[in-house]
């Protein structure tokens, strides 16, 4: 797991946690002439992959655009963003299957400030859109030419003064990607498309819900949102009690792990989906798991997995599932 952090002489603010950011499924135009028959969803904390089962209902050929947006990455938040891979470009190893054969990509990434195009002027710059991994970008190694002209068209914003007083900066764009191809759906007979790529997990060394600091008024807005978000029950908490008791340090060594994953764009074919199954995998059966299920219906677990089940699904909100454990 790649923490985003670009190099820019200053000092990077103190913050133990990685963020998570929401990745979801393939996205379609809204249709009413292909309908989605089958979802089986598979999260785990290092792949995430979906298996969906396409119907045409018509009796001619449907082509549709299929995108799979990667989330924005804000250069100027993105201290301590959890990226999978190093991979400037496709950053989450996202891959596709067309009934069992590799789909080919086209891969549209920009660099933004507000709504303006500044892919033009970094390239021109030999600068990279993404500075991750062995591309991060040293502001202060910058000629003096080409970093005044970054803060003149607003791609660096002023970020403090170092300890001998000089400037410092921080880069101000965001970069949008997305994985775009089209897709062709025969008439009288269903399309399987298959899609994985590694998810950006959320990460925190101890959680908020061990009972010392869950009972701590300071933290008490941060706890009702966690309950909120990830539906905690009271049940959820006693086993995390049981475990770590109301000692102040985290002698149990327990941490946070937790995904976001865009489940609404699911609502966009003819009708709901007809089967959708979610198998959620944390890796340990001593590992803890809260989640929204909202419909979704516990079904027969399978070793360490849960898995939920729904039929005529149509999915209105997204998943945010929390694992707490030892890793």
């Amino acid at each position: 797991m790649v923490a985003l952090l670009v190099a820019t002489g200053w000092p990077a603010r103190a913050n133990d946690s990685a963020a998570e950011l929401s990745i979801g499924g393939l996205q379609f135009v809204r249709t009413n002439d292909v309908a989605m028959e089958s979802e089986n969803l598979r999260i785990t904390l290092d792949r995430i992959s979906v298996r969906y089962q396409f119907a045409n209902l018509t009796a001619k050929p449907v082509t549709l655009n299929v995108a799979f947006p990667l989330p924005d990455i804000d250069l100027s938040e993105a201290e301590n963003v959890a990226l999978p891979s190093s991979d400037p470009i496709n950053f989450v190893e996202f891959e596709t299957k067309v009934d069992g054969n590799l789909a080919p990509l086209t891969v549209d990434q920009r660099a933004m400030v507000g709504n303006r195009d500044v892919s033009a002027l970094l390239r021109e710059l030999k600068l990279p859109l993404l500075p991750i991994g062995g591309r991060e970008i040293r502001v202060t190694d910058l000629p003096a030419a080409t970093r005044t002209r970054l803060v003149d068209d607003g791609l660096l914003m002023p970020a403090g003064m170092s300890d001998n007083g000089r400037q410092q900066y921080a880069p101000g764009w965001t970069v949008k990607t997305s994985a775009v191809r089209q897709q062709l759906f025969p008439p009288v007979r269903s399309v399987t498309v298959e899609h994985q790529y590694r998810p950006s997990v959320g990460s925190s060394p101890d959680t908020i819900l061990r009972s010392s600091l869950r009972r701590s008024s300071a933290l008490g807005q941060e706890v009702a949102r966690y309950r909120k978000e990830y539906c905690i029950q009271d049940t959820f908490l006693a086993e995390l009690d049981k475990r770590t008791g109301n000692n102040q340090t985290n002698g149990a060594n327990l941490q946070e792990r937790r995904i976001s994953y865009v489940l609404k764009t699911g609502a966009n074919w003819a009708g709901p989906i007809r089967s959708f199954k979610l198998t959620i995998d944390p890796g340990g059966s001593d590992r803890l798991v809260s989640f929204c299920p909202g419909r979704l219906k516990a079904s027969s677990a399978t070793g360490n997995t849960l898995e939920y089940t729904a039929s005529d699904f149509k999915p209105d909100a997204d998943l945010k599932i929390l694992v707490i454990g030892t890793f």
